[in-house]
């Protein structure tokens, strides 16, 4: 009979019973539901039963510690012998032994941890994964997978020649799908080409999408303009993979939802208005456009409002703003711990110093690109069981993987398109050990790139549960008559 060391929910029940001995499958279950303990559970079944002696786990660079450090200890049962190594892509001596010793066979569960930005960068750790687990039965996961949605991406195609040699794989997510149902080819096609029915991206996307030619001079191409049959994809998903909801799964409390309305510097209006004019001119002129250039308008329009503005040149431009004023007055009126998420770099170390400044020396701790491992994991630390009250971070570092459930209330300074990044740094504060309401504040100007955004991420949203065969979550609601475009 298997033993669990902690207690699964009846949805992770439900979950190992339809997967323990497939060879793919995916767990699609929503942030804070425990996927992760349900693949230790499948991990620990396999390995029990003599089907693997090796697991390789890909995640995230802000996640794949944590499975050494969190969720390896709470749900991998003691009485197996386990030797854990982790990747580390300029090893000190002591790890370069570490990961030596790991080629060796034994006579124990090998659990290799790497993060998948690695596969992308260097040749040289999908050669060591290979050197790694040669000769031996293994499950290969990939955590976070819509990481490798791309097809043509480098770690995409890394991780499907590592996954040949695996006799189990897994992909685990709570949002398969962050722009389209474009993103589910790769991931799926990663534990096998033909879960889906397709030999190719191009016959998948003329099954399910809805496309018309485009020229530019002498170029064509096609443009995705719609979908269709949805409901057969969501058939098929359903074959190989387990999908729940936070609402269906676990009693938590309540997300309250609210808008807090910013107004802005006559200086940032005239800003605005200038980028605004000059790439809507380029429009107008017929000018070549490529999605690069216009995401890069749209983020000069969001730093303008944040009260910064990066050059063609390298060079910021500060301007006063009332953003970070509303910020504190929102603050003011709140009880409790806080996250705020900031899409620049600016503005977390700004808000840091004037928290800093008014509530004193230990009351925010911060997280982004260039805080290092050390220091994450001490923010962590003394966010969630110290005296640190805010917690201000780029959701891109730390809105995977993290358990902040010390906050109540949830901050967007700026928020970005990307649907997955939203979803995520929601959940770090609503999950599993969250006892409270938590209440998520958005700071918006009305009739603006802020609006936008929103409207952009709640189309995604609705797209995703319609691809999953899910009613569509009711989200952020916006007043029709103050919000704009």
């Amino acid at each position: 009979m298997f033993k669990y060391k902690t207690r699964p929910y009846a949805h992770q029940e439900d979950a190992l019973q339809k997967s323990y001995d497939k060879l793919n499958f995916a767990y699609f279950m929503e942030m804070g539901c425990g996927k992760s303990k349900v693949l230790l559970d499948n991990i620990t079944w396999l390995y029990e039963n003599g089907h693997i002696d090796t697991a390789v786990i890909v995640a995230p660079k802000g996640v794949y510690r944590n499975w050494e450090m969190s969720e390896i200890p709470t749900h991998l049962p003691d009485h197996i012998d386990t030797q854990i190594y982790v990747w580390s892509a300029n090893p000190n001596k002591g790890q370069r032994e570490r990961l030596s010793e790991g080629v060796n066979k034994t006579r124990t569960l090998r659990i290799l941890l790497v993060n998948v930005e690695a596969f992308g960068a260097s040749k040289k750790v999908l050669q060591y994964m290979e050197h790694f687990v040669r000769d031996s039965t293994f499950l290969l996961a990939v955590d976070e997978s819509t990481t490798i949605k791309n097809p043509k991406a480098k770690r995409t195609k890394a991780l499907v020649k590592l996954g040949q040699g695996a006799t189990y794989k897994r992909i685990l997510t709570g949002s398969p799908v962050t722009k389209s149902p474009m993103d589910l080819y790769a991931q799926c096609g990663f534990m096998d080409k033909n879960l889906l029915g397709f030999d190719s991206y191009y016959s998948f996307q003329g099954r399910y999408a809805i496309t018309r030619t485009q020229r530019m001079g002498s170029h064509s191409f096609q443009q995705i303009v719609g979908y269709r049959n949805l409901s057969e994809l969501s058939d098929k998903l359903e074959r190989f993979s387990f999908r729940v909801t936070k609402e269906e799964a676990l009693d938590l409390p309540d997300k309250i939802y609210t808008v807090r309305e910013v107004g802005v510097t006559d200086e940032q209006l005239t800003y605005y208005h200038s980028i605004k004019t000059a790439a809507m001119a380029l429009l107008d002129e017929g000018e070549l456009v490529s999605a690069p250039s216009i995401m890069t308008q749209l983020l000069r329009l969001q730093q303008v409002l944040c009260g910064h503005l990066m050059t063609d040149d390298g060079e910021l431009v500060e301007f006063p703003t009332r953003r970070i004023d509303a910020l504190m007055n929102t603050i003011e009126e709140m009880s409790g711990k806080v996250i705020i998420w900031s899409r620049f770099r600016y503005d977390i170390r700004k808000i840091t110093v004037m928290l800093e400044s008014k509530y004193g020396p230990g009351s925010t701790v911060s997280y982004f690109g260039d805080t290092s491992d050390a220091d994450r994991q001490s923010a962590i630390e003394a966010f969630q069981s110290g005296d640190a009250r805010f917690f201000v971070a780029n959701p891109q570092t730390a809105g995977y993987g993290l358990t902040l459930t010390a906050a109540t209330n949830v901050i967007y300074y700026a928020n970005d398109f990307n649907l997955e990044t939203r979803v995520q740094s929601e959940d770090r504060a609503h999950r599993i050990g969250q006892h409270h309401p938590v209440l998520y504040v958005d700071l918006m100007t009305k009739g603006t790139v802020d609006v936008h955004i929103v409207k952009t991420l709640q189309n995604k949203i609705d797209l995703s549960a319609k691809t999953l065969g899910e009613q569509a979550r009711q989200w952020l609601e916006l007043d029709p008559r103050k919000s704009g475009d």
